[in-house]
């Protein structure tokens, strides 16, 4: 049975209108509860991505200092506190590295639950974790044991760990709005008017006389767009974005012809590098507009991406015109700095510089 005639008003229900056949499927459709759902799974994602080197001495830290506290609650003098802290200082660690090396593990598992689940989750793995880092020192007669010491210790490991989950928690809300800011920047930098009016050009000038290729630059311009509006998480593969960056240099080489040269090595063992989405794309178009647009007899970009000392290193180098190009908006390279510290913290960076009539952009990642 179809359903009835909508209401006459701007905002029907798209999911009722059927594309007609021939027609693409509709690519993207406003859904209020979908976007709540996505982000607070981006949200969940990032409150539980604990498996940084750097977050984790943070949450360790967080943890001794306030042990550092508890332990003056109970010390008569100076070398009580010590002993005291000590003590406390060994079994928190302990306790800490374990339940972050838990979380890490499930995390994929714990952001796919819901709010409650999460909560009950994190705080059993903490009293679990003290717990399991307790009995083998009461077993050796280092700290006290007892019935009523071990409910202790698990009430103490599931307060430790709702203390990090809630401060993870709100660092993942405070960087929300930012990797938000960030996101729209770089859409707003990167989806420009000359480039959607010079691809089609390009296509309608191939349409009588290339039929197939003008097919091939409409099919790579609406994956770069799809990919573009598309609601994605918090990180996509590195093979995901070196597709979308030679897709765009498929459509920019069927422009500029034999003006634009194209150099691609890359390593497959870093594919599984994990990246924000729509990091590269901005670093090859900025290769190409202001290294080889500018230059009459055009240049050369090449995209290198190879394994160097346990990191990922994704180098976008192009030649220098002698003909100045129009100044760069240094926003976009803000903007994927930010968003690579969000994702990998200080396990990532990106710098640029010119050298030899070279411009080069480099990005160092995490290995997979």
């Amino acid at each position: 049975m179809s359903p009835p005639p909508a209401a006459d008003t701007d905002f029907q229900a798209t999911e009722a209108r059927l594309p007609a056949p021939g027609l693409p499927p509709v690519l993207a459709r406003f859904d209020p509860e979908a976007e709540a759902r996505a982000r607070d799974l981006a949200r969940a994602a990032a409150a539980f991505d604990v498996c940084h080197p750097a977050l984790a001495l943070r949450a360790v830290l967080l943890v001794q200092a306030v042990l550092a506290v508890v332990a003056l609650g109970g010390a008569a003098t100076a070398a009580d506190w010590g002993a005291r802290q000590a003590s406390l200082a060994f079994g928190g660690a302990g306790g800490s590295l374990l339940w972050l090396v838990a979380v890490c593990a499930a995390r994929r598992p714990l952001g796919r639950l819901g709010p409650m689940g999460r909560s009950a989750v994190v705080l059993g793995l903490g009293a679990a974790s003290a717990v399991a880092v307790w009995l083998p020192l009461a077993w050796a007669g280092l700290v006290q044991g007892g019935t009523l010491r071990g409910a202790g210790v698990l009430l103490a490991g599931a307060g430790f760990a709702a203390l990090l989950w809630a401060w993870l928690d709100l660092r993942a809300r405070i960087r929300q709005p930012a990797d938000a800011s960030a996101r729209l920047a770089e859409l707003q930098s990167r989806i420009r008017p000359h480039f959607l009016f010079n691809a089609l050009n390009t296509a309608l000038a191939l349409v009588q006389v290339d039929p197939e290729r003008a097919e091939a630059v409409l099919e790579d311009l609406a994956q770069i767009f799809r990919t573009a509006l598309a609601e994605v998480g918090a990180s996509v593969s590195l093979a995901e974005e070196i597709d979308l960056a030679r897709r765009y240099l498929a459509i920019e080489q069927v422009r500029f012809g034999a003006r634009l040269q194209v150099q691609w090595q890359i390593d497959p063992a870093v594919h599984a590098a994990r990246v924000p989405p729509l990091v590269l794309q901005p670093l090859v178009e900025n290769a190409v507009r202001h290294g080889i647009e500018p230059a009459s007899r055009g240049g050369r970009v090449s995209v290198s991406a190879s394994l160097q000392r346990g990191q990922v290193v994704v180098l976008v180098s192009n030649t220098l015109g002698d003909a100045p190009g129009s100044p760069g908006h240094g926003m976009a390279l803000h903007n994927i700095r930010e968003r690579l510290r969000l994702l990998h913290d200080v396990a990532a960076q990106c710098d640029v510089w010119r050298e030899e009539g070279q411009f080069h952009a480099r990005i160092m990642l995490p290995a997979p």
